[in-house]
């Protein structure tokens, strides 16, 4: 019995590893196919530039993204700028995350809800789609769940070092992702509570032996939930767990340890922070102000599909009720920082379903609650009759492996739905990852017909040049040196420190003596010069004429000749 005893510990140390895996196979899965879209395309524009050029673009745009570009400017360097190089660590970080949801989902709900926790996550549309994404959701997400699982170590047994640790997490997180720094919300109001209540009025006594639903009660109690590793509650002087006020906190300074591990990291993005804050009008614009509306599509936004987001809510819900006390961490870290940047989105407009991205670990936590719950075969125990027990003690360990095995195969087989329900999107995002994907942009496909026709001497002349679909950014990346001239900037992307280019003020003088131009425009226009407003479109239509035209998804290319 011990030696089966010791096995279910290994085991349950181990509950981070499926997970982990099977995110970082379907993460990698077809991860350079779909060409970088223009989010990511500024993510490229930035970390390929000299160090000292990308601290300049910070101080203009993007300084809350700047931590993160500074963090692939060094990979990069190392790894090369393919699609598959500047994703591959989102696809890390974004496996980190799903082993960590895990080993949290264990530590509050127990080995079972931790591991159906972390695959559930695994199989989620979304964590593939931000798992290849060139930006920093995933390694948002994984700061989340890492705060969260040292904020849990640090309330059942304080001590600075672990305040340390999670110091230093929240600071990673602020760093990767500011509106992330929402979870601090739930962070604070469940210290409140251990601090006021104790650990178990806040959810994070360690799970008892598998018993009222959350997991199938074992027949032999060696099948009992090993717990020898989690975090101890703390200790009085005769090294019994401390009982005072019913709280592991006999000082009663919990919420001054945890503002005084918060402060610092605060202390450290508070110049981050105000930079952005300057930078909102700019950055933002092109957010709408928040409705309603978009609260009911939110998981459809953060899962990528609407489908298996509301799956997900569903059996979080369903999650939230069966845990009761221990559904308040996990369900306060989807809660609070949804509804912290919605009530914020009514005033500023900052409402993007993907900044919530990192919220999603801790619905699949409480999901693990709902799928450990899944019934067995066996009846009730009130209506088993009056020689139940003879009969169950007489099985013995095989009456208890037939419940298990009933009790797993429930709780896959809903993870596997919702693996096969996210399908079609999970190919949608393998081929495309702009969005919404009815409005992607084919920069590759452009840049292939201008690389095919070119010849020495064309120029190339893009529109718009001051929005965010970067079409000159989508070009320069696929052709690389082989780009005919960019003929109208007279100042680059680095020289004005930012990600756009500045055009000459008179077209016509900066055109002279161009025999060939190739014209590279936002949608399907079927004559594009007409396209072209103000004097850059004067300029083009007076001096050349429309050779050949090509559409693709979201680009017209044509070939201009001049006159005479």
């Amino acid at each position: 019995m011990s030696g089966k005893r010791h096995a279910l510990e290994g085991w349950a140390r181990l509950v981070w590893v499926p997970p982990l895996l099977a995110t970082l196979i379907v993460g990698l899965y077809g991860i350079g196919h779909a060409q970088p879209w223009r989010d990511e395309l500024a993510t490229w524009s930035a970390v390929t530039r000299p160090l000292g050029d990308l601290l300049r673009l910070t101080g203009t745009v993007d300084a809350a993204t700047g931590p993160y570009y500074v963090l692939m400017h060094g990979w990069v360097r190392i790894f090369g700028d393919s699609a598959t190089a500047l994703r591959l660590p989102s696809a890390l970080a974004m496996a980190g995350a799903a082993g960590l949801t895990a080993v949290l989902g264990r530590w509050l709900l127990g080995t079972r809800a931790g591991l159906l926790a972390g695959l559930l996550f695994a199989v989620l549309p979304g964590t593939s789609r931000y798992a290849q994404e060139a930006r920093p959701y995933a390694l948002a997400s994984l700061f989340a769940v890492l705060a969260t699982l040292l904020l849990v170590a640090a309330l059942r047994r304080p001590a600075w070092t672990r305040w340390a640790g999670y110091a230093t997490a929240v600071a990673a997180l602020g760093l990767t992702h500011l509106l992330a720094l929402t979870l601090l919300a739930a962070h604070a109001a469940v210290v409140l509570v251990a601090w006021w209540r104790g650990p178990t009025a806040a959810g994070l006594a360690p799970p008892p032996a598998p018993a009222a639903g959350l997991n199938p009660p074992p027949a032999n109690p060696a099948d009992r939930e090993p717990t020898a590793d989690l975090p101890a509650p703390a200790h009085d002087r005769n090294g019994t767990a401390d009982r005072r006020n019913g709280t592991a906190d006999p000082d009663g300074r919990l919420p001054v340890r945890w503002m005084l591990a918060v402060l610092p990291a605060l202390a450290l993005l508070t110049p981050l922070l105000l930079t952005a804050r300057g930078q909102r009008s700019r950055q933002l614009d092109w957010v709408e102000p928040a409705r309603l509306a978009d609260l009911a599509a939110l998981p459809g936004g953060v899962a990528q599909s609407s489908v298996v987001g509301g799956l997900l809510v569903g059996l979080a819900a369903l999650g939230a009720v069966l845990a009761g006390r221990r559904a308040l961490l996990p369900g306060l870290c989807v809660l609070l920082p949804v509804l912290l940047v919605f009530v914020g989105a009514l005033v500023v407009a900052l409402w993007v379903p993907r900044y919530l991205v990192f919220t999603v670990p801790f619905a699949s936590v409480l999901a693990g609650a709902a799928l450990a719950s899944a019934p067995t075969a066996d009846p009730p125990a009130d209506q088993r009759g009056p020689d139940a027990s003879a009969r169950a003690t007489a099985a013995g360990p095989a009456a208890s492996a037939s419940a298990s095995a009933a009790w797993a195969s429930g709780a896959l087989a809903v993870v596997v739905l919702a693996g096969l329900l996210g399908l079609p999107d999970q190919a949608a995002l393998r081929r495309t990852h702009g969005w919404p994907r009815s409005a992607t942009v084919d920069y590759r496909g452009a840049a292939w017909i201008v690389a095919a026709g070119q010849q020495p001497g064309d120029a190339v002349v893009v529109h718009p040049r001051d929005g965010w679909l970067f079409l000159d950014l989508g070009l320069t990346y696929h052709l690389g040196g082989a780009r005919p001239r960019d003929v109208l900037v007279v100042r680059d992307q680095r020289q004005r420190a930012d990600l756009w280019a500045t055009e000459c003020a008179r077209p016509a003088e900066c055109l002279a003596g161009v025999r060939r131009v190739w014209l590279v425009v936002a949608g399907r226009r079927p004559d594009p010069l007409a396209a072209v407003p103000g004097a850059k479109g004067d300029a083009l239509r007076a001096g050349f004429t429309v050779g050949q035209v090509w559409q693709r998804p979201g680009v017209t290319v044509a070939l201009l000749t001049a006159r005479g």
